[in-house]
């Protein structure tokens, strides 16, 4: 990543490091993932308005209804999706702006990246090159399609909380891969993690989460 990004005042090393020990405070084991949260800048993909909080444990809105998420959420998926293997091709559904993506592109070989609102995948597309970032390719596209040409995948991360799991996205997953989503209504959304297996799908409870929710179509 480029040194010049580094060192401003508020983004310093020392505050992403804190915002790191916060979220293995919060439960976050996986030291890849938290030295991760600590070299990624945040504050990059925020507005500048925003920016002194780029390092808080918090979600902030990027425009279009749509907020950056969480980062222990960020981490605790990412986690979930990694733990215990080496993963080639992942899927992410909804690009936002594009902080999940970057923090992906660093356990995965290629990343498939879906957003349905061209405004922030424009932004998010100038990020990805800002930061020299060669192995995610993205699609202005409606999340619940996934990107069959790609498929299948080892895992697939949502950002978006659709009412019920969509069946497209289900059946992108090669056998043992892995899909991480925000799963429900506002004010009663579980973090799932479904695993594909011969026989079928299997799912586990990861969290209580708070997500958008995910809409079709694309703007």
């Amino acid at each position: 990543m480029n040194s010049h990004h580094y060192g401003i005042g508020m983004t310093s090393q020392r505050t992403r490091n804190r915002l790191a020990e916060k979220l293995q405070e919060m439960g976050i084991e996986s030291e890849a993932v938290l030295d991760s949260i600590r070299n990624t800048p945040r504050h990059l993909f925020v507005d500048e308005a925003l920016a002194s909080r780029a390092y808080e444990n918090t979600a902030l809105p990027i425009g279009f209804s749509q907020t950056i998420s969480q980062p222990y959420i960020v981490a605790k998926m990412i986690e979930a999706l990694i733990k215990d293997r080496k993963l080639e091709k992942v899927l992410e559904v909804g690009t936002g702006c594009g902080y999940q993506t970057v923090i992906l592109s660093q356990f995965v070989q290629q990343v498939y990246t879906v957003e349905r609102i061209n405004g922030l995948l424009m932004k998010a597309r100038e990020r990805f090159h800002e930061l020299n970032i060669r192995n995610i390719r993205a699609k202005h596209a409606d999340g619940n399609i996934g990107w069959p040409q790609y498929a299948l995948f080892d895992g697939i991360i949502v950002a978006a909380a659709p009412i019920g799991v969509p069946e497209a996205l289900k059946e992108q997953l090669s056998i043992d891969g892995r899909l991480i989503i925000p799963v429900g209504k506002t004010g009663e959304q579980k973090l799932l993690l479904i695993t594909r297996t011969i026989d079928g799908y299997e799912e586990e409870y990861l969290d209580a989460v708070s997500f958008v929710p995910m809409l079709g179509g694309t703007n």
